[in-house]
């Protein structure tokens, strides 16, 4: 099949499967399936071969996502059930100053995000905003749109979130790697959190009456008991970095030392980040539920309760290495390499526009982050790019899956009704903050680009 017409059918499947999750509401693990079958028909994948190219982009995809997803959920419950986010956003307020609360929250949120999904993380916080922001006498999106928009931009480049872990797989980048780049890109981040929020915050936004009814009767004081039974900020932090010090070691000795080195095997093992999150499981059930006094029927039902969310999460994920694998099998991903290596358009450009114009389109993160990834696969295999150029290529995509939250984004919501935004009043303030964050994230990966 010729290469128009196989770009054809690759421009077709994307707008099939946006038109089936946006216009009809089908849910994108079925879409995705679909859209999968529909492409390796229309190229002229042979009918034996469909079925076992789709086990194989599912198997293949979760091999290590589905437990690295499902660790991480199981870790974050935990975090959240103990109250632990709020020992940790407290300890930060305390610290720094009641001056200085919404960059405390801000870094706060930063470090409960690595283990905590996204709309999860910020719903435990709300208490917390609102209490500090009743305390300062402001409204709730002062405080709460800096924290929102680094806990987000977090989401989508720092493992073992499962769009970034999903890329990672189907890219075959280094997780390690992704880490490093990923939390060191965040920094600054949210640094630049801070300020975009901040102005736009200059003018008084209203709150929309259900919020400021809410946020009125709010009892700062109701949540104080709990606050003092919960586990403390250095447990917390204990659970979320000693996992990333372990990637960290495996990472640098896959650098530094040489293939077949003992040690570096090791390391490697060490740094594996299934055995890092293996490990902050254990510290959990030691430092969390037992001196919470949880039993062991206690502790199996909170981590259980994390599984049904994620096994969704994981399934989508799944369904993006499907769509990526039937790609590779009709020669879509060759023809797609080869016309953007002929146009002279970067790479690390490419991902990161077609993630953003993705997830403008139909609003999840994760599935512009797949997607995109699927699409630029073969064009990654076949660049003769280093580990540490794939890696920064996954997160300008996850960038991408950054920008331009809206309507049709969930995470819109939570975040607009939580702080009593109109919809126009969102569009003015979360998305312009979004999208800020996203183009300045792709901006300093490509910088690091252009680096090594």
């Amino acid at each position: 099949m010729t290469t128009p017409a196989l770009l054809g059918i690759a421009l077709a499947s994307i707008a099939l499967l946006l038109l089936l999750i946006i216009r009809f509401q089908v849910h994108a693990f079925v879409a995705m399936m679909l859209v999968s079958i529909l492409v390796a028909f229309a190229a002229g994948l042979p009918v034996g071969d469909i079925v076992p190219t789709l086990i194989q982009g599912m198997g293949g995809t979760l091999g290590s996502v589905a437990i690295l997803v499902a660790l991480g959920a199981m870790l974050g419950r935990v975090i959240e059930v103990s109250g632990g986010a709020g020992s940790l956003a407290h300890r930060f307020t305390s610290l720094l100053g009641p001056k200085r609360v919404p960059a405390a929250l801000t870094a706060a949120a930063l470090v409960l995000s690595i283990p905590v999904f996204f709309d999860v993380g910020f719903i435990i916080l709300v208490p917390i905003i609102y209490g500090f922001c009743k305390a300062a006498k402001v409204d709730p999106v002062k405080f709460g749109l800096p924290v929102a928009g680094i806990m987000l931009a977090t989401h989508v480049v720092v493992p073992p979130h499962p769009g970034i872990v999903g890329g990672a797989a189907v890219l075959g980048a280094d997780v390690g790697w992704i880490t490093l780049i990923g939390l060191a890109v965040c920094l600054p981040l949210a640094v630049l959190s801070q300020y975009v929020s901040a102005w736009l915050n200059r003018r008084r936004i209203e709150m929309l009456p259900a919020t400021a009814e809410q946020f009125a009767a709010f009892d700062a004081g109701s949540n104080e008991k709990a606050r003092l039974q919960a586990p403390g900020v250095g447990v917390v932090l204990t659970l979320i970095v000693v996992p990333l010090l372990l990637i960290m070691i495996g990472t640098t000795g896959a650098t530094l030392l040489p293939k077949g080195d003992p040690v570096r095997a090791v390391l490697g093992f060490i740094g594996a980040p299934i055995f890092a999150l293996m490990v902050a499981i254990g510290l959990a059930f030691f430092l969390i539920a037992k001196r919470q006094g949880w039993s062991n029927a206690k502790t199996n039902e909170v981590m259980e309760s994390a599984l049904p969310p994620a096994a969704t999460v994981i399934l989508v994920t799944g369904a993006g290495g499907v769509f990526a694998k039937v790609l590779t099998a009709t020669g879509i991903g060759a023809a797609l390499s080869t016309t953007i290596s002929g146009a002279g358009l970067p790479l690390i450009l490419a991902g990161f526009v077609i993630s953003l114009a993705l997830r403008a389109a139909q609003g999840s993160a994760t599935v512009a982050i797949l997607t995109t990834c699927g699409l630029l696969a073969e064009a990654v295999s076949s660049g003769g790019y280093s580990t540490v150029q794939v890696a920064l290529l996954a997160v300008a995509i996850g960038f991408g899956g950054l920008g331009l939250s809206h309507v049709n984004d969930s995470g819109f919501w939570i975040v607009t009704r939580y702080l009593g935004l109109s919809v126009a009043d969102g569009l003015r303030s979360w998305t312009v903050l979004t999208t800020v964050l996203g183009v300045a994230g792709f901006l300093l990966t490509a910088l690091l680009w252009a680096l090594v």
